[in-house]
């Protein structure tokens, strides 16, 4: 069966085969048809997925954050909604122009320089929260499989070898089916004088090693591999010549994703190597029409970013917009992610505090309360189905916050008000669900850590909240007759301290809130943010 192929911005029309296999019950955009259509993986026990990995030559930065933030929610929402198995493959690229230029800059070996910086990725990736892949595979350890795969494609005559020891594919030889992707048509491109491409539009799957640069022995002379056919051999290593989803950035989509289909389907002999081709959205600098980058030097890194927001506000950050959109970085944006982000555990606390007799309020419209949360839930889960429509799930999760919220702040006058605790159990249920599987911690979960640390915090605080309770209990209650003046007069001082030691928590993170006179709650605030002012 074939279907129409437009591609982003596609000149040309090409038929594509349509996956059989396992339906997920997900619709995708796909960019190698240019439109939406069910997510059908070959295999019923997996799904493959090849995500193009960082060079790493430097620091990763808030762009490269928001792409792999991004499909990591995509990745759990396919996992824990849809029931998909994920073998996952990320490629490092740990050779490159780039890594080479900085290793002489830093005076230190190429493969030093990409070791320290392979790490710091990596570090970066956990500490926003990214799952790694199933396998990291560097392209340095696997210099043989390429040399192998480029072997297959001049065997196949998709390729030629130069007498300067480059071999170059040959873009001329895959006539209209190049172009599958984005419908570029191969035309002149400006190449050097001394240029040994048989056409100028011709890419390197290997280059000559040049004087003082790392090399591998070939059978064309020493070199290194080109860019394009690292990923290509290396997810054909794993896949073999059929691919499930591959995903990356839109800026990969040409000239990288476009070379990496034409070696593969020339290698594999195949009409259709990668059957999803997900790509994601720049982050944009607010106010400028330009991505964030290190070529334009206007980009902020993960570690200093993480100085200020938490990874939990920066995933909720980009929760709010599609996937598939341009997205515009500004303090303002964060805050305002964070202040819905603390909403909502600021309202999970408060039914919390209600289930728990803590809190008083009003008659709940408890029918009501239960059909809006199914039909939240119902929402979402469509939601999640359409392209992983996260704006849609931010909208219908907050709508029902707003909702709940309602219900906890209307009051009665009348006492033995009937009491509805089941429903907000069972928001409370949902919400830390939802929100465990794409990532994102809530209220006190925001700061357990693995070292039973949180664990210690915790019971000192829960003593010093009830102790404070007390003190407040004693100094609040009411004296009669004569005695009453005399006895605020002596007993302010108390309620002062109480005052003085909940604004003293605040800016250590904790807060506390007095429900009455005999019962207060508490806590924990984002340590990054607790002292930056609330945003309208």
């Amino acid at each position: 069966m074939l279907r129409t192929r437009g591609g982003l911005g596609a000149l040309l029309l090409q038929a594509a085969l349509e996956p059989t296999g396992r339906e997920t019950g997900v619709q995708v955009y796909n960019s190698l048809t240019g439109r939406k259509e069910p997510l059908i993986v070959a295999h019923t026990e997996a799904a493959s997925w090849y995500s193009c990995g960082p060079t790493v030559y430097d620091h990763a930065h808030l762009g490269h954050a928001c792409s792999y933030v991004r499909f990591d929610i995509i990745r759990r929402i396919l996992t824990k909604v849809f029931g998909c198995n994920i073998v996952m493959v990320m490629g490092i690229t740990d050779v490159d122009d780039k890594i080479i230029k900085r290793a002489n800059e830093m005076n230190i070996s190429p493969a030093s320089l990409a070791s320290l910086y392979e790490e710091d990725f990596k570090q970066d990736m956990a500490a926003l929260k990214v799952l790694p892949p199933t396998v990291y595979l560097r392209v340095t350890e696997n210099i043989p499989q390429i040399i192998s795969f480029i072997e297959g494609i001049i065997a196949r005559g998709h390729a030629y070898s130069t007498a300067k020891g480059n071999v170059y594919f040959d873009l001329k030889s895959r006539g209209d089916k190049y172009g599958k992707l984005v419908g570029v048509v191969p035309g002149p491109v400006g190449e050097p004088a001394d240029s040994d491409k048989r056409h100028a539009s011709d890419f390197a799957l290997w280059k000559a090693a040049k004087p003082q640069e790392v090399f591998w022995a070939s059978p064309w002379g020493p070199g290194r591999p080109g860019w394009h056919i690292e990923c290509s051999a290396i997810a054909s290593m794993v896949f073999g010549s059929q691919l499930d989803i591959h995903s990356g950035g839109i800026d990969l989509a040409f000239p990288h994703h476009e070379n990496e289909i034409a070696q593969c389907e020339v290698f594999h002999q195949c009409e259709q190597w990668g059957n999803y081709f997900l790509h994601s959205g720049h982050l944009h600098v607010k106010g400028k029409e330009e991505k964030m980058s290190k070529s334009l030097k206007n980009y902020i890194t993960i570690k200093d970013f993480l100085k200020t927001f938490s990874p939990d506000v920066f995933r909720f950050f980009c929760l709010r917009s599609s996937y598939r959109s341009a997205i515009d970085y500004s303090d303002s944006a964060m805050l305002q992610a964070q202040q819905q982000l603390l909403a909502l555990g600021s309202f999970l606390e408060d039914a919390r505090a209600y289930m728990k007799g803590q809190m008083a309020c009003g008659s709940v419209r408890e029918v009501m309360l239960w059909e809006r949360l199914a039909s939240t839930k119902r929402a979402v889960k469509e939601a999640l189905a359409d392209d992983f429509d996260t704006p849609r799930v931010v909208d219908a999760i907050l709508g029902l916050a707003r909702h709940g919220n309602g219900q906890l702040r209307a009051t009665s006058k009348e006492p033995g008000v009937p009491r509805s605790p089941a429903v907000f159990g069972a928001i409370i249920s949902y919400f830390e669900q939802f929100f465990e599987t794409v990532g994102i911690s809530l209220g006190n979960q925001q700061c357990v850590s693995g070292d039973g640390s949180e664990v210690t915090l915790r019971g000192v605080v829960e003593e010093l909240v009830r102790f404070r309770q007390k003190v407040r209990q004693f100094a609040l209650a009411k004296a009669t007759g004569e005695a009453r003046r005399q006895q605020l007069l002596e007993r302010q001082p108390l309620l002062e301290a109480c005052d003085t030691l909940r604004q003293d928590l605040t800016a250590h993170g904790i807060s506390i809130k007095d429900r009455n006179s005999t019962t207060s709650t508490w806590e924990l605030l984002d340590q990054r943010t607790k002292d930056q002012k609330p945003v309208g």
